[in-house]
């Protein structure tokens, strides 16, 4: 990967910890109480989502008022996305899918980035851009943990965060992969939780999910 560490961190951002919590986030409110629950819990990577008018705000409440946080941004799918995630605070970033433009951007903005790939093709294309870090996705519809075993013998500098459909039941088989080195996913954030300020689940689930041991 050109850029692959989060500043103020001294690994990747595949290892900062086995998941990375994937959040949707309504009102922007929500989102320091959120995060605080989650770095409580032992997760310090979070990837807000930009499917929601609050996601730009998240971010930057988080960066501001989180500092055991590393705030990324995810489902960046073009320059705009970048460069106001960037000025917001974001820390890293997280595409479902590339294109060139959009790698341009992501490699310019100076902060560690995940392309999502779902395709041998998309992998190779990446490491000839010298990109070894991705996002693998969507994970268990795009043949899951069968598929990524399959590429770590031909394409050995490949390493992915699997994200799509993963579970704490199913996160284990993706971290004894050896070119797996964190999952995505929003079990330990579920809908019902942050509609009801339920932090102390959060935190609850956030531990155990943290507690997951990679190869």
């Amino acid at each position: 990967m050109t850029s692959s560490v989060p500043a103020a961190a001294s690994a990747s951002v595949l290892d900062l910890a086995p998941v990375v919590p994937v959040v949707v986030l309504e009102d922007a409110a929500d989102a320091v109480p959120l995060a605080r629950a989650l770095v409580a819990g032992g997760l310090p990577a979070i990837e807000v989502t930009l499917r929601t008018a609050a996601a730009l705000d998240a971010i930057r409440a988080i960066s501001a008022e989180v500092p055991g946080a590393v705030v990324g941004a995810g489902t960046v799918i073009s320059r705009a996305h970048v460069t106001d995630t960037v000025r917001a605070g974001a820390r890293f970033l997280v595409s479902p899918g590339w294109t060139d433009a959009l790698l341009d951007a992501m490699e310019a903005s100076g902060v560690p980035f995940l392309p999502g790939v779902s395709t041998t093709s998309e992998v190779v294309a990446l490491l000839e851009r010298g990109i070894t870090e991705m996002k693998f996705f969507p994970a268990e519809a795009a043949g899951g943990t069968a598929y990524l075993k399959a590429l770590a013998s031909p394409l050995p500098r490949a390493r992915f965060c699997p994200t799509g459909g993963i579970s704490l039941a199913s996160a284990p088989s993706y971290l004894a992969l050896p070119n797996v080195g964190c999952v995505g996913g929003s079990w330990m954030v579920p809908g019902d939780a942050v509609a009801a300020k339920d932090w102390a689940r959060v935190e609850r689930l956030a531990a155990e999910a943290s507690a997951l041991v990679r190869s």
